[in-house]
Parts: structure tokens; sequence; C-alpha cells
């Protein structure tokens, strides 16, 4: 039997009745759902490090070429800088251990060596850097100074007499002198001539390109941090308690400077006209060979230093922080200008 127009009609809205009276239900269960279960997706932007921050200390740098910075130190931190500081990258770095040193042939191939006598290497420019094996103590490892040398050659110092040589751009290194109970904190080549620096003012030298060392007549004393020769005759040394002692002979025999200072200086150099040393406090020394005068880097600052190079008629400063020194303005990289 046929439904008659009229019952399918009332059918229909008897249907559409129920349906929107179940909208305002489906519509509230809908919004308890979305409550519950449905979390709205928030949007971060990814915050960028800084290459360098307050917490980082750099214990040692290199400078290839005129603009081109390498800066090492805590926990392996490694930064590079192509524009004389006014961008700075950091390097992807295979160990996390403090890095003391850092020495460079070109902008492209340097060490760096640091504690537990480790070694590292780049040939790219940094985009890519490589732990090497070293000879190591049972005792004691942390090397603490290294510097490169023409041909590929490479000198790193550390603790219990270490001393260690390269000759491929530090793919592998042999002990040059056996172990000792003693740290060298330095050492310095000008052609066959060498020289070693270490605690309780002991040097030595050697005119065979290392072959073979002897002890040098030295005042003694407090330890000595760090060496420099102008050329084969013309060299000075520095250490703790503000010691400086001079030669000019070779290191045949040195004199001591009267102090200036009493802050321990933990690096010395040669700017061209005159030798530049920094150490504890922020404390400055500089010197002719005959007379020496010691002051603050700035006021306003007493960092600790631990090395200083010269680029462009500025000094480039390690320790603490990261910063230049020009006339007598101390920029400090990482901060507010």
């Amino acid at each position: 039997m046929q439904s008659s127009p009229k019952s399918v009609s009332k059918g229909r809205r008897s249907i559409a009745a129920v349906a929107g009276a179940a909208a305002p239900l489906l519509i509230i269960g809908s919004l308890i759902y979305a409550a519950f279960f449905v979390k709205a997706e928030v949007r971060v932007d990814a915050i960028k490090t800084p290459a360098i921050e307050r917490r980082d200390a750099f214990y040692g740098l290199a400078i290839p070429k005129s603009g081109v910075i390498w800066a090492v130190g805590s926990y392996g931190k490694i930064v590079r800088s192509v524009d004389a500081g006014a961008a700075w990258t950091i390097q992807s770095s295979p160990i996390d251990v403090h890095l003391q040193s850092i020495a460079a042939w070109d902008e492209q191939r340097a060490v760096a060596v640091g504690n537990q006598g480790r070694v590292i290497v780049t040939s790219d420019g940094g985009a890519n850097w490589k732990e090497v094996e070293v000879p190591r103590s049972d005792v004691a490892n942390k090397l603490i100074k290294v510097r490169a040398y023409a041909d590929g050659g490479a000198w790193a110092v550390g603790e219990l007499g270490a001393v260690l040589k390269s000759t491929d751009f530090g793919a592998t290194w042999v002990r040059a002198l056996p172990e000792k109970d003693q740290a060298w904190n330095d050492i310095f080549f000008v052609g066959n001539d060498g020289w070693l620096v270490g605690e309780f003012g002991h040097v030595m030298r050697s005119r065979d390109g290392g072959k073979n060392w002897e002890k040098s007549s030295s005042p003694g004393g407090p330890s000595l941090m760090s060496v420099f020769f102008r050329d084969a005759g013309h060299g000075a040394a520095v250490g703790l308690s503000g010691t400086v002692l001079t030669t000019q002979d070779g290191g045949e025999s040195w004199q001591a400077v009267p102090p200036v200072t009493r802050e321990h200086l933990n690096h010395v150099g040669w700017d061209g006209k005159q030798w530049q040393a920094v150490g504890d406090k922020g404390m400055r020394v500089v010197g002719d060979g005959s007379v020496w005068k010691g002051a603050r880097l700035s006021e306003q600052d007493l960092s600790w230093r631990t090395q200083a190079e010269t680029m462009d008629g500025q000094l480039v400063l390690a320790g603490a922080n990261l910063a230049t020194l020009d006339q007598k303005q101390l920029r400090i990289f990482g901060r507010p200008q």
C-alpha cells in the first residue's frame, strides 16, 4: 500500500525536527571533544645560540692572516672569524675537554691541544676537526702550548715534561724528550734554535732543531709561562709573580727585569716595536728591552688574559673572554657595545 503524499511530507518534517533538536547537542559534544582531545599546535621559533657567550673562556688563539681569527677554550669550544671579529661562527669539536692552545700554518690548516693530552687538527679551515693520537703518560697528560712552523712542523709541550713533535701538519707525533716530573709551559723556535720554559724558572735550549737539549743559565725562581724570540739573539720570558727575563745572546744567559707588577704574567710576544706581555687582573707589561712598564689593559676590566696577538695595529686577547684592544678602547666579543 503506497503512502500518501501527506504522510510522506509529515514524516520528513518529523525527521527534520529531530535533527534540528539534536544539532545543538552535536555542537556541544564537538566542542567538549576538541577541548579534551584536540591540542593546538604552538609554534616556537628556534632561539639561535650566540657563537660567544658570557660563560665562555678562551685560552688560546691563532691569527694565520689578517682578519682571520681562531680561538679555543672551555669544554672544547672552537670559534672562528674571517672578518676581524665582526662575526663569529662555532666550529664542531670532536672533544669536550678544555683546549689550551691553537696554532695555524695557514687559514686552512691548524692544530689545537688541551687537557688529557688531546690533540685535534683541521685541513679545511675548521669545517672538519679530527682527533689524532699522541704519546701519553700514565700519570698526567695536559698539553699547555702548541706552536706551528714551516713545512708542517709543530711542537707541543705540557705536564710531566711532555715535549712532542710533528712534521706532518699534526697528523702524527713523537716524544722529543723523556718524561720528567716537571711541566713545560712554552716552546719557541727560530730556525734550528729552540727554547723551552717551565716550572721553577727552568729554561732549556737546542741548537739543532730540537734533537738535543741543554740547560740554559737562568735566575730560576717562579715558573715561567711564556717565551718569545724576535730573532735568534733577542728573547723574553715571563711568568708568575710578574717575572720578566730577557736575553741578548740567544739564551746563553738571562737577566731578570726589575718587577713592575706582582700579577702573574701568562704570555709574551713582540709586536714589531716592543714586547707585549699580559696576565692576571687585566695586567699588561710592555718593554723595549731596557725599559719596562706595567698598566691595566682597561680600568673597567680586570679579566685574566692568557694570550695577546697583534693584528692590524690592535691586540687580540684570549682569557676570561675574547677581546680586542685598539688604542685604549677594549672591545669584548659577545657583550653589548
